[in-house]
């Protein structure tokens, strides 16, 4: 008796520590480097996905006074070519591996063009949820993807936004894939929220508000993910050995656990965190799993 009663209280004291939880960052760092001390890593080195051979850089991820609202910050990440693979560099950074049900938002500043240089490549701006892939086509394994690639790609031509759940997949090079998707056609460019709402064996997507997808079934998520923004090179197709580099921004991203929020209550939530004057706030108990920051 005495042990079952050690058991539900040890239930019920993990669930009310989930009760109120919230992962917030308005990104209001000096620069990159502080970032690491919430939590966040910044790749670095080579590896899936993207051109091969190109290499992930931490220099790729920085904090910006945004242009347009005085006293605010941004995160920006950066990417690269020369045309070469060797001369190309792409930015990701990654959050605690401890996320899978509840509310998922962002608010992401999407370009169709570079910054300078020539246009043309396959570039893919994300907002992303990731575990591990443990071997090639394991089935313990989950990731929800928004991302845009306003060059076309994956079959499509022109600008396409994709949101997609994964069941799993074998890397290249005998790529292989097992998911549910739906795109959206045309240009994304500018400032979008993006809210995934992960419950109920429902994975369901919103843009600026509107519902893009739903997903389910066997691609439901099953374990933990990392939260994770990247920008990098899918193909070389500028045929140009010119210089050229692609930025991809983000406002602030947000995630609230066991709960199903509508864009409207992400809002709400967003706009008393920042009365509050909340710039980071983390309290997502760990799920002490290893967390890599190399897909």
């Amino acid at each position: 008796m005495r042990s079952a009663l050690f058991t539900l209280l040890t239930l019920l004291a993990a669930s009310s520590s989930w009760a109120d939880a919230v992962f917030f960052d308005d990104f209001q760092y000096p620069d990159a480097k502080a970032m690491t001390a919430n939590g966040w890593k910044l790749r670095n080195g080579t590896g899936w996905p993207g051109v091969e051979g190109a290499r992930w850089v931490a220099g790729g991820v920085g904090v910006i006074a945004d242009p347009a609202t005085p006293g605010n910050r941004l995160l920006q990440l950066s990417a690269a070519s020369d045309g070469s693979a060797k001369g190309t560099r792409h930015a990701q950074l990654c959050h605690e591996r401890k996320y899978l049900e509840g509310t998922y938002a962002a608010r992401v500043r999407f370009s169709d063009t570079p910054v300078h240089g020539p246009d043309g490549d396959e570039i893919v701006q994300t907002f992303y949820l990731i575990s591990p892939l443990k071997a090639p086509a394991h089935p313990d394994y989950s990731e929800i993807d928004f991302e845009y690639l306003p060059n076309g790609g994956w079959g499509a031509s022109g600008a396409t936004f994709y949101v997609t759940t994964w069941e799993t997949f074998i890397p290249a090079p005998k790529f292989w894939k097992d998911n549910q998707h739906d795109r959206l056609r045309g240009s994304q460019a500018g400032w979008r929220t993006l809210v995934v709402q992960v419950a109920g064996g429902r994975v369901e997507y919103f843009v600026d508000g509107t519902p893009l997808a739903r997903h389910g079934g066997g691609y439901y998520p099953e374990v933990p993910m990392s939260i994770n923004f990247n920008l990098w090179f899918s193909a070389l197709g500028a045929n140009s050995s010119q210089p050229r580099a692609y930025l991809e921004q983000v406002d602030w991203v947000l995630h609230v656990p066991g709960q199903v929020l509508s864009p409207a209550e992400v809002h709400a939530r967003l706009t008393q965190l920042r009365r509050d004057k909340v710039a980071f706030r983390d309290t997502v108990p760990s799920r002490n799993l290893a967390s890599p920051c190399d897909l």
